[in-house]
């Protein structure tokens, strides 16, 4: 995985399979701002989409990858990534944990509605 891509060599950029990752991780990472702007955007206050905290995870992951598994490994690197990783993660399952207790009334209403 750390061997140079050679297919791209056509075009001056020396890449490897682990640049790759932790390049796609980075866009990951940063394109979560863009799904962010949209999504308040859209709803006309500051929103945080689930999107936001998937991208968050995956581009922490691949960027951590990168720094861990390349032949970087380089200990800043792996600090920058896995903090925001453990924050994405906390703040998905809150996100996941909330969305089911808000869906549990609706469902006790919907039975009881049912047999009333």
């Amino acid at each position: 995985m750390n061997q140079e891509l050679l297919w791209l060599g056509w075009s001056g950029l020396h890449l490897t399979p682990w640049k790759l990752i932790g390049l796609t991780g980075a866009l990951m990472f940063g394109a979560r701002w863009v799904v962010q702007f949209l999504a308040s955007r859209q709803a006309r206050r500051p929103v945080i989409p689930r999107l936001f905290w998937y991208m968050s995870l995956g581009g922490s992951g691949m960027a951590l990858s990168y720094f861990l598994f390349s032949t970087k490994q380089d200990a800043v690197g792996v600090l920058q990534n896995l903090c925001p990783a453990f924050t994405a993660a906390y703040s998905l399952y809150l996100d996941i944990r909330y969305q089911r207790r808000q869906r549990e009334p609706a469902q006790a209403g919907a039975l009881s509605a049912q047999d009333g």
